[in-house]
């Protein structure tokens, strides 16, 4: 049996909220298109090509919920073979997450108003970069280099919360301002929410996974030679 400290049901608790909005959305996405009532706005991006946009929604949802799990530590100290496992299946699904966003980044047309050019350029280099951090995290992991691995992960992680960011600065910002960002304004907040994702994953990754100076400054020490001690004459 898994247990949980209160500090660490806290941190799942508060990812699995944070998650809540893009994962349910993409879950009514995905029964519309799987033939259920239309409740959400139609899609005829998802209905012209719907299985990228159903491999997307799966494998982020996948990557972003079960993949807090794996930030746990008592899951990664206690539990190493289910922290392996969880590790392969969000790996895979992050994998599928970003390449199926690059194949509707290019693929599918969008308007002005929801895509203009900044932002597709910035969704291929994040998409690109995303595969590429999970790709380093299992080289990593294989030479035993626990500290690149971590951090590669959680970048990639951060990368794959952009839409629950985005939602969040969307909605708050229909609060303030009364009405939908469109056009070079939505861009410029969607390319917000990933460098701040990025910028929080950067000083979690300085303040709770780098080793500390002394750690690293023992590390670097030779090895202590074993004293000789002369006899007298």
């Amino acid at each position: 049996m898994i247990r949980l400290q209160k500090s660490e049901w806290a941190i799942l608790s508060l990812i699995l909220v944070y998650s809540f909005i893009p994962a349910f959305g993409g879950l009514i996405r995905v029964l519309e298109l799987a033939g259920r009532p239309q409740i959400a706005p139609v899609n005829p991006r998802a209905l012209l090509a719907p299985i990228p946009i159903i491999l997307h929604i799966l494998s982020s949802s996948l990557f972003c919920i079960v993949g807090a799990v794996q930030f746990l530590p008592s899951i990664r100290r206690r539990h190493p073979k289910a922290h392996r496992i969880i590790g392969r299946v969000i790996a895979l699904a992050g994998c599928i997450s970003a390449l199926s966003g690059l194949w509707m980044t290019h693929f599918y047309v969008f308007s002005e108003a929801l895509q203009g050019p900044a932002l597709y350029r910035v969704r291929i280099v994040l998409g690109t970069a995303m595969v590429g951090l999970i790709v380093w995290a299992v080289v990593a992991i294989k030479s035993r280099d626990t500290f690149q691995h971590s951090a590669s992960m959680l970048r990639a992680y951060a990368i794959g919360q952009g839409a629950s960011t985005q939602a969040f600065i969307g909605i708050a910002w229909i609060i303030m301002a009364g009405s939908e960002a469109l056009g070079p304004l939505r861009d410029g907040l969607m390319v917000f929410a990933w460098m701040l994702n990025l910028l929080v994953a950067e000083i979690l990754i300085r303040s709770t996974l780098r080793p500390s100076k002394r750690l690293r400054s023992r590390s670097s020490l030779p090895p202590m030679l074993p004293s000789v001690h002369r006899k007298k004459t």
